[in-house]
């Protein structure tokens, strides 16, 4: 009997946990009022749900890059269809006002900002990108940021 609800609680839990997933609402802006610990972990709830890998930008709305590096990937139809499809976005705010300290000393120093941080669903740093070097001119590289994002998709079956 035991058993049997232990399985029924476990079966229950698991649906709800997927209908929250399908819920997920991106964290798409810099608010240094936000949860950020608690953000990155949604993101990963919901990245295992889909089969998704996380990319956590850093920055703020203080920060033109960031600015420039956003508008671009929301412009660019192919990046925003494959990041929609592989990726679970996830923005870290770095402000005056919000350093994240603690959440950021968990990941390699950032040099500048935007920053990525990809993570696998299970939460393991895979690898951190200086947005840098997906420059290009005054801008950035629709070639360079595909090419980084192909190569850090989950693989599908």
């Amino acid at each position: 009997m035991r058993f049997l609800i232990f399985m029924l609680a476990t079966v229950v839990s698991v649906n709800f946990s997927i209908l929250w997933a399908q819920e997920y609402v991106p964290v798409d802006q810099f608010d240094p009022n936000r949860d950020a610990a608690q953000d990155i972990q949604n993101a990963l709830t919901f990245a295992k749900a889909q089969n998704k890998t996380v990319l956590m930008e850093v920055g703020g709305e203080w920060c033109s890059w960031c600015k420039r590096l956003n508008k671009f990937m929301e412009d660019q139809k192919a990046i925003k269809e494959y990041l929609q499809a592989n990726y679970v976005l996830v923005r870290v705010n770095y402000s005056k006002e919000n350093e994240n300290k603690e959440v950021l000393s968990q990941f390699p120093k950032i040099k500048g900002y935007p920053h990525f941080f990809i993570l696998s669903a299970g939460g393991q740093l895979l690898h951190s990108q200086d947005t840098g070097e997906l420059e290009e001119g005054k801008g950035y590289s629709e070639e360079k940021i595909m090419n980084f994002l192909r190569k850090w998709a989950p693989v599908k079956d």
